[in-house]
């Protein structure tokens, strides 16, 4: 079954074709990094991941970038309220970058913890501050802004099918809803730059009697006549098609980024090469809540992966989790599902390191597993399938190995020989099962003492014998 995968833009699940035979573009959003990355977050991170692992399962080759912001994302995504690195500094007494390198570590040590695949490139905002100057004067040049006291800001007039990918057109505000327009000419029109302090420049600005409100900026750069930084949205757009082209194929984020960050980027991007098609396959992960609400941190119900591995679970057992759900469905998080999935993972493992003997993996099993994951990533699926290929002993090591490519949950220990187990003792054990069944609980032990002087021990589950060597 070739690989398909749900389109937010069209709405449907699609045959993925890249535009460059197997090479593959992929764009993920990564941080704002002036706080640590919470669990919610990586939901989505590690969606990107298996992604990514399908298709090189697949054979595709993937260009991944990954963008770092540090700088531009306001506390307000509606173009107010302070930076949140600005304000991240303010809050640890560091500068911005400080701040920035810190949990620009921290959130790379949460990948690794994950076994979430690093990507290709990491692109910092702050590192592309020209390429987002640039790209702010073609809009400009093309005549798809204006200018307010405030900064230079995109008309989203101009753009006849903005906010197609979420159908913007059937969302419109309801009579009588309130939006701060501020010196916004229209509702969902956005700051590509903003000034660092108001009314220096813009003539409009004495007459209003509007003066400076912002408070001195760390980060602020020349441009357009003046100081300023770029807006959230520019990076993006600006940092893609710098390693990715004016058109490619995967853009992966949580579905909270879909409404307004993906449907600004798209707007730029096709404004800026004249109404190209930016990306073909929009990619997005639903919400992680906990305790049946989003997780987030005006609300303050976060975890992080730290948190969890203080509380003694394995941080892949987060995976496990995140994996017995399909990516387009909310998922609730609580400690006891955690703890559930803990056990499961280790459960697994058990199972993979007491492979019986050395079972003949049935082809049957593969064609299942790459079934389930090219029907739009349908990982418990694919859990299902191992887990009863296990339990029938319908698998090898090789193609557990395998298939723990696109799972990542380090199933198997290269370094610890698998279980081989005699055929004396295999025998020993159908006998012994054969007893349990008859309930005839002495000769159950005794085999037990049997299967002993091999070296071998014998554990009862609920799901059968388990061996161990002793």
């Amino acid at each position: 079954m070739p690989f398909h995968i749900y389109n937010t833009l069209s709405r449907k699940i699609e045959e993925f074709s890249p535009l460059h035979g197997k090479d593959v573009g992929m764009y993920s959003c990564g941080p704002t990094v002036y706080d640590f990355t919470h669990i919610g977050n990586h939901r989505t991170n590690i969606l990107s991941d298996i992604l990514k692992r399908v298709l090189k399962y697949n054979g595709f080759k993937v260009n991944h970038v990954m963008n770092i912001t540090d700088v531009g994302h306001l506390t307000d995504d509606g173009d107010s309220g302070e930076d949140k690195m600005e304000k991240g500094a303010a809050r640890e007494g560091k500068t911005a970058e400080q701040v920035a390198d810190f949990y620009t570590d921290a959130f790379k040590a949460d990948l690794e913890t994950l076994n979430i695949l690093e990507p290709t490139t990491w692109a910092r905002a702050t590192e592309h501050i020209q390429d987002q100057i640039d790209q702010v004067q073609q809009l400009i040049d093309k005549g798809y802004t204006y200018e307010t006291p405030d900064g230079i800001y995109m008309d989203t007039t101009q753009i006849s099918d903005y906010g197609a990918l979420v159908e913007l057109n059937k969302q419109d505000l309801l009579p009588g809803a309130r939006v701060d327009m501020a010196d916004k000419r229209n509702q969902h029109d956005f700051a590509l730059w903003k000034w660092s302090e108001r009314g220096e420049r813009h003539p409009e600005s004495a007459a209003a009697g509007k003066g400076s409100h912002h408070p001195k900026r760390q980060m602020e750069w020349d441009a357009f006549g003046r100081k300023g930084f770029p807006g959230w949205h520019i990076e993006c757009s600006a940092m893609a098609m710098k390693y990715l082209g004016e058109q490619f194929d995967l853009h992966v984020g949580g579905i909270d980024l879909s409404r307004v960050h993906h449907v600004n980027e798209i707007a730029q991007a096709e404004a800026v090469t004249g109404k190209k098609p930016w990306v073909t396959y929009w990619v997005h992960g639903e919400f992680l809540l906990m305790n049946n609400e989003k997780m987030a941190k005006s609300i303050g119900n976060l975890l992080t992966i730290s948190a969890l591995r203080e509380k003694g679970f394995d941080p892949l057992a987060y995976r496990y989790f995140v994996l017995q759900a399909h990516y387009r469905k909310q998922l609730n998080f609580t400690i006891d599902a955690l703890t559930a999935a803990q056990h499961g993972l280790e459960n697994l493992r058990s199972h993979v390191a007491h492979l019986p003997g050395n079972p003949a993996a049935d082809p049957l099993v593969r064609e299942q597993f790459t079934n389930a994951i090219n029907d739009d990533l349908n990982m418990p699926e694919a859990l299902a399938v191992l887990w009863t290929a296990l339990k029938e002993d319908r698998i090898d090591l090789n193609m557990i190995v395998e298939f723990d490519k696109v799972l990542g949950l380090k199933l198997h220990n290269p370094d610890k020989a698998p279980l081989i187990i005699p055929q004396e003792v295999q025998d020993l054990l159908s006998e012994r099962t054969a007893a349990r069944e008859q309930q005839d609980w002495a000769k159950s032990d005794q085999l037990r003492d049997d299967i002993a002087e091999l070296g071998f021990g014998v554990e009862d589950t609920g799901e059968g014998q388990r061996v161990v060597k002793v």
